[in-house]
C-alpha cells in the first residue's frame, strides 16, 4: 500500500514541479486530506456498493471549483481503480514531499501548559533561525511534564521539561550515594 501511495504522490509532485505550483498543490492537498479524513467521507469512499460514478459525483460536489483539475482527476482515478484507500496516504506523502521541497518542518512541542500566541511566535522564530527553515508548530499539552517544553523537530530533540530534570537529578543522587 505504501509503495502505491508514494507512486501517486510522486506523480502529483512532478505535476506541481512542472507547473511551478507547489504552494497551490500544498494548500489544496491539505484541504482534500482534511476533508477525506472525516468519518462520513470514509464511509462513502470505503463502501463497496457505492459505484465509481457516485464517488465521482461526491468528489465533484465536495471539491469542484475549489481544487485543480488534475487533483480532481486524481480523485476520480482512485475511484475508477477502486483504490480510494490510497487517497489519504498518498496525499499525506505529497504534503510531506512539498514541505520538504519548500524547507518547511513541523516542530512537535509538548508542554504542561498552553503557549500564548506570543510565546509560540517567539519559539517559531527561534527554531526557524536556528534551522534555516520555515517552522510550523504542533503544540500539545501534557501536565505530566510538570513544566518546560519538549521539542522534536527535524531529527533533533530538546528536553527542558521539569520531569526530565527531576529524573536526571534522581540518577545523579543515586550515583552519588553508591560512590
Amino acid at each position: 500500500m505504501e509503495r502505491l501511495s508514494l507512486l501517486y504522490a510522486s506523480a502529483l509532485f512532478s505535476l506541481a514541479q512542472e507547473q511551478d505550483a507547489f504552494d497551490e498543490y500544498l494548500e489544496q492537498a491539505v484541504h482534500i486530506n482534511d476533508c477525506l479524513q472525516t468519518q462520513e467521507c470514509y464511509r462513502i469512499l470505503a463502501h463497496p456498493h457505492i459505484s465509481a460514478a457516485e464517488k465521482h459525483d461526491f468528489f465533484k460536489k465536495a471539491f469542484e471549483g475549489q481544487i485543480r483539475d488534475d487533483l480532481l482527476g486524481f480523485l476520480f482515478l482512485t475511484a475508477d481503480k477502486n483504490r480510494e484507500t490510497f487517497l489519504v496516504p498518498a496525499l499525506a506523502a505529497l504534503i510531506e514531499m512539498i514541505k520538504r521541497h519548500n524547507r518547511i518542518v513541523t516542530a512537535k512541542v509538548l508542554s504542561a501548559t498552553p503557549f500564548s500566541d506570543a510565546q509560540a511566535g517567539e519559539l517559531r522564530a527561534i527554531l526557524s533561525e536556528k534551522l534555516s527553515k520555515t517552522v510550523e508548530l504542533s503544540l500539545k499539552i501534557d501536565p505530566s511534564v510538570i513544566g518546560g517544553p519538549y521539542i522534536f523537530v527535524d531529527g533533533y530533540y530538546i528536553d527542558w521539561t521539569v520531569k526530565k530534570r527531576i529524573r536526571d537529578l534522581t540518577i545523579r543522587m543515586k550515583e552519588g550515594c553508591s560512590a
